[in-house]
């Protein structure tokens, strides 16, 4: 099976010493690149290539440790760096087998052209290559992607990487949330169901005969369906927490003027509501400028 070759790159407005440090040092590589959980060097001999071993933690329990050798770099007359590398595993719970890879650094006018590019066996045989195509390559080009670009941002603003990754994965934690609730609120209680009480606020807040009611809470569904699945599609989800910054009190106001008694009820819309507020304005302040993998080059 044909199988293209991962490849990344990014611009950086950095000294390539600065990269190189950041790329080639391992306590500084192991903050910024989500593929290793840690890397170790291992003492050097002389005349062989810099060996080490790297580990990637999956959750507390499993955990995948792999080795690796820097085999050689080359530093041409205009700057330009490279560095080549072979890693494996002999663990048989990794998906890569072993792999060969390099890194280049290139100085442009105003930028270094940082990129990679690299390649690995599988384990497991041909089954496992057709899992590796659909599933595990494209993610782990997506997670070189995304390191790539908090490397970009650590050395040009400052932020280190722990913060950005900490801002990433609760923004898009927070958006399955959102999407799960809008998801469910539409489908469950108004398409699926068709709760009474929905029928019932729904036709007291716009004045409507039951037939009228039915047809309202179906379309309401339907549109929190579409919000749901926006919060998926959607790339600017600061524009989302917006959104519902307006929309959540909206909501709870018009849900207590059409039933005054719901206001006691034990899951009420003013508790709901305000927790999903309160998670909005988070939302909002921790998803700006969060890193992305679409900022790089992912084709020669």
């Amino acid at each position: 099976m044909k199988r293209q070759p991962i490849y990344v790159e990014v611009p950086i407005n950095a000294e390539i010493e600065e990269i190189w440090d950041a790329s080639q040092k391992p306590d500084m590589h192991e903050q910024w690149d989500l593929r290793f959980s840690s890397i170790t060097y291992l003492p050097k001999i002389d005349g062989e290539p810099q060996k080490f071993v790297y580990t990637r933690a999956f959750g507390p329990f499993l955990q995948v440790e792999g080795w690796g050798q820097s085999i050689g770099s080359f530093h041409k007359a205009d700057g330009t760096r490279s560095s080549s590398l072979h890693f494996g595993t002999d663990q048989w719970i990794s998906p890569i087998r072993e792999g060969r890879g390099y890194w280049k650094y290139e100085p442009q006018d105003n930028h270094v052209k940082f990129l990679t590019q690299y390649d690995y066996d599988v384990n497991f045989g041909k089954v496992a290559e057709i899992v590796d195509k659909i599933i595990f390559r494209p993610l782990i080009g997506w997670a070189t992607a995304l390191s790539f670009d908090v490397l970009k941002r650590w050395l040009e603003q400052g932020e280190v990487p722990r913060s950005q990754y900490m801002r990433f994965f609760s923004t898009y934690l927070i958006t399955l949330l959102f999407a799960f609730i809008w998801l469910y609120q539409g489908l469950v209680p108004k398409i699926i169901g068709m709760h009474p009480e929905e029928r019932a606020m729904t036709g007291s807040a716009l004045s409507l005969s039951e037939n009228g009611a039915t047809t309202a809470v179906l379309f309401i569904g339907i549109v929190e369906v579409l919000f749901g699945i926006a919060w998926l599609l959607y790339r600017r989800k600061r524009h989302l927490f917006m959104l519902q910054l307006i929309l959540f009190p909206l909501l709870t106001i018009v849900s207590i003027a059409a039933v005054p008694a719901i206001a006691i009820h034990p899951f009420n819309p003013i508790t709901f509501n305000l927790s999903l507020i309160v998670l909005s304005i988070i939302g909002l302040l921790i998803s700006k400028d969060v890193p992305s993998s679409t900022s790089c080059k992912r084709k020669r």
